[in-house]
């Protein structure tokens, strides 16, 4: 992402409410008092433990608008805020996080796999 992409994209987040209900595991983006997008999540019971993004998801009406981008770059910087890392299952996000190894840094093979088996386990219903 070049520096003017990036700026255009703060722009336009700075009118963007994010978001992070945890309980619920969702980080949501709000626009004028209403979802436009979202990222489904939970928390890897594990040590390190490390939070595991399941689905980014936009509005239809809101694609192309950069909120996915912003909500997985958000989402990497929570985590980082926090001290774990972030295991990508969600399509979306991993492709983001390949593009961007400067901001997300890759969680390690075991991890990724103990995130598999907890999503299996535990979150069946996110998959």
């Amino acid at each position: 992402m070049t520096t003017h992409q990036r700026r255009k994209e703060q722009a336009a987040m700075a009118e963007r409410d994010i978001r992070d209900n945890r309980p619920k595991g969702l980080l949501e983006v709000y626009e004028d008092g209403r979802v436009t997008g979202r990222i489904v999540y939970f928390t890897l019971d594990a040590d390190p433990a490390a939070l595991v993004a399941v689905h980014t998801v936009v509005e239809p009406e809101h694609e192309g608008k950069g909120i996915a981008s912003a909500l997985v770059r958000e989402f990497y910087a929570m985590a980082a805020r926090e001290g774990v890392p972030v295991v990508p299952l969600c399509p979306y996000a991993a492709a983001w996080a390949a593009k961007h190894p400067d901001e997300a840094p890759a969680a390690p093979a075991e991890l990724v796999q103990e995130a598999k088996a907890q999503l299996e386990a535990d979150h069946a219903e996110l998959w």
